[in-house]
């Protein structure tokens, strides 16, 4: 197991949420504190704030992607076309390992809860869940891009 999966895996089973264990495990290249990073993570969780959206481990790999390789010129359409090409590649990639890149539809067969308080983390939550196999796939995710940037 790869350090930065295996770090990402850590942190969400400490009760960081899915977008938070991923941003975490990439401190060190993005510059964010760790504090920062849950600040910044902390909406995007539970696919946007249990919304079940987009996962927020996805998410959280895109805040790495932008942070890293962002576009700031507004007038780059080249740079702003290559981002969103990358974005979607990453996409497919999350998608063919994990069956999608929406929060409801990779916890289908998960009871949860509505609302906007976070479910209890106990044993099983985390046994009924694949968030803590997504967290780590995104951070390997992430670990490929960077290896290949270099």
């Amino acid at each position: 197991m790869s350090d930065k999966k295996e770090l990402a895996m850590n942190y969400f089973r400490e009760g960081y949420s899915c977008a938070q264990a991923v941003l975490l495990a990439f401190c060190q290249e993005t510059g964010l504190t760790r504090e920062q990073a849950a600040m910044l993570a902390a909406p995007f969780g539970g696919g946007m704030g249990r919304l079940r959206e987009v996962c927020g481990a996805f998410s959280a790999a895109l805040m790495v992607m932008g942070i890293l390789e962002g576009v700031a010129a507004p007038d780059d359409e080249q740079a702003k076309a290559d981002q969103y090409a990358q974005v979607q590649r990453w996409a497919k990639t999350f998608e063919e390992q994990n069956g999608s890149i929406i929060c409801r539809e990779l916890l289908r067969d998960v009871p949860t809860t509505q609302g906007s308080v976070p479910q209890a983390r106990t044993e099983e939550y985390y046994a009924q869940r694949p968030c803590m196999a997504i967290v780590g796939r995104a951070a390997e995710m992430i670990e490929t891009f960077l290896k290949e940037r270099n």
